[in-house]
């Protein structure tokens, strides 16, 4: 009988909002893997370091984490190998994911190598959306709002008809692409009820006004919500 494989959604950041669940299957799994960057440790792993039972073994799969080299296929296909042997060998493997497996996670390319030739569960975790939403202090949504799901890295015309689109937006993967979000949110009138967070739930976690933040200091772990009503309540 083959392994099973697990992806577990391992929260944002803060190591208590992990789940019941995923934390059983974590410390039951006589394998884990989770993605890294090429030198250097993982996220994902530093977020569940001290819920770890020992004695595990660990695949880190190394990867560029540069914007225009992902995904990264050809890392994906041999960590998808490795994995795969120890599912052969009937060992169950579980694959750490920062936020939620399917929330813009990696999880999804060895899921798409591995779910045809193994039994896999998904566990969904707390993701970067809610953990800023409840760190800000800011409802993302009420009644009947559409709210939209927007990538920095669109271009400025995209980000202006998605923010057009609909009553309230989460502009994710801010990074390098802070300025021209703010211009377009400017060019809008939506400045005002815009509110940034980077990191959150984690130790490094800051929470600033457009107005105060430094382009070159946004990191990729950092998001931008705002609600035309300006309160989702209202």
């Amino acid at each position: 009988m083959s392994g099973r494989l697990y992806g577990l959604g391992v929260g944002p950041g803060d190591p208590e909002l992990i789940t019941v669940k995923a934390l059983r299957l974590l410390r039951a799994a006589p394998v884990i893997a989770y993605p890294a960057p090429e030198q250097g440790d993982s996220l994902a792993r530093a977020i569940v370091a001290d819920l770890l039972p020992g004695g595990q073994s660990e695949i880190a799969i190394r990867m560029p984490m540069v914007a225009d080299r992902f995904p990264a296929q050809e890392v994906y296909g041999r960590a998808a190998e490795d994995i795969g042997g120890h599912l052969t060998a009937g060992r169950d493997v579980a694959v750490l994911c920062e936020g939620d497996p399917f929330f813009y996670g990696s999880f999804m390319y060895l899921f798409a190598r591995l779910a045809e030739r193994f039994p896999v569960e998904v566990v969904p975790g707390v993701s970067s959306l809610t953990a800023c939403a409840a760190v800000l202090g800011a409802p993302l949504a009420s009644r009947n709002d559409v709210l939209n799901i927007i990538p920095a890295p669109l271009d400025a015309a995209a980000l202006t008809e998605r923010l057009r689109a609909g009553d309230a937006a989460a502009i994710i993967k801010v990074g390098r692409h802070f300025e021209k979000v703010r211009q377009v949110l400017g060019d809008l009138g939506l400045l005002e009820g815009a509110c940034y967070v980077e990191h959150a739930t984690m130790a490094s976690q800051r929470i600033l006004p457009l107005d105060s933040v430094i382009p070159g200091d946004v990191p990729y772990f950092s998001m931008i919500l705002v609600h035309k009503k300006g309160r989702a309540w209202q």
